[in-house]
């Protein structure tokens, strides 16, 4: 897991339908493969876990393991 201060790293509070930024940068972390994902590529995420996903197939893994 990467340190929550890693330049570049963004901070969101993720919602149902959107995201808002905290702190400014250019990627957030997939909370299962631990891989960068660039926020104008982020598609995936939990709100109720407050965590991103790279891809449906990681969100899908997440989500499972409720």
């Amino acid at each position: 897991m990467r340190a929550p201060d890693m330049p570049g790293l963004a901070l969101l509070r993720y919602r149902a339908a959107d995201y808002q930024v905290l702190r400014p940068g250019r990627f957030v972390i997939c909370a299962v493969s631990g891989a960068e994902i660039p926020l104008g590529e982020l598609a995936y995420w939990s709100e109720a876990r407050q965590e991103a996903y790279r891809s449906a197939l990681e969100a899908t893994r997440a989500l499972a393991t409720s």
